[in-house]
C-alpha cells in the first residue's frame, strides 16, 4: 500500500509527506487565499503523470540499449470553468534526446508506458481523455 500524509501549515499552504519521507509544499494562488509558495494539487497530478511515464520510458530505452541522453515531458491539462474543474483532457509530449535513437524503440517505449505500465495514466484515463505524442532529437 502507498500512503501519504498532508498537514495544513497556514492560510492555504499544506505540506504533503510520502510514506518514503519525501515532502512537497502545496499552496493556492493569492486570489484564493494562498501565498504562491508551492505547487497546486492539480499541477501535482500532471507532474506525477510526467514522472511516472518518464521513468517507464527511460527504463525501457535503457533495456533496449538506446543511447538516451535526455527526456523532457510537457504535460498540459484542460479544465472546464465550473467546479469540480477536473481534467477533461490531458496532452503529454515526450521529447527524447539521444545518440542514434531508433524511432521504433522510442515509439514502442512510449506506447508501453502509456498503454501498459504507467499507473498514474491508468488511474487518470477513466476521467480524462489522454493524448500523447513524441519527438526525437538526435544528438551528434
Amino acid at each position: 500500500m502507498i500512503n501519504a500524509k498532508v498537514k495544513w501549515v497556514q492560510n492555504m499552504q499544506f505540506v504533503g509527506q510520502s510514506g518514503t519521507n519525501h515532502a512537497i509544499v502545496m499552496d493556492a494562488h493569492p486570489d484564493y487565499g494562498g501565498e504562491n509558495t508551492g505547487m497546486r494539487p492539480m499541477e501535482l497530478l500532471l507532474v506525477g503523470l510526467g514522472g511516472c511515464s518518464g521513468m517507464d520510458i527511460v527504463s525501457i530505452l535503457k533495456k533496449k540499449k538506446q543511447d538516451i541522453r535526455g527526456l523532457e515531458i510537457n504535460v498540459k491539462g484542460q479544465q472546464p470553468d465550473s467546479y469540480p474543474k477536473r481534467f477533461t483532457e490531458i496532452e503529454i509530449e515526450f521529447i527524447v534526446k539521444g545518440k542514434n535513437l531508433s524511432e521504433e524503440a522510442v515509439k514502442r517505449a512510449v506506447e508501453l508506458s502509456m498503454n501498459k505500465y504507467c499507473s498514474v495514466k491508468a488511474t487518470l484515463e477513466h476521467s480524462a481523455k489522454i493524448i500523447y505524442s513524441y519527438k526525437i532529437e538526435n544528438i551528434e
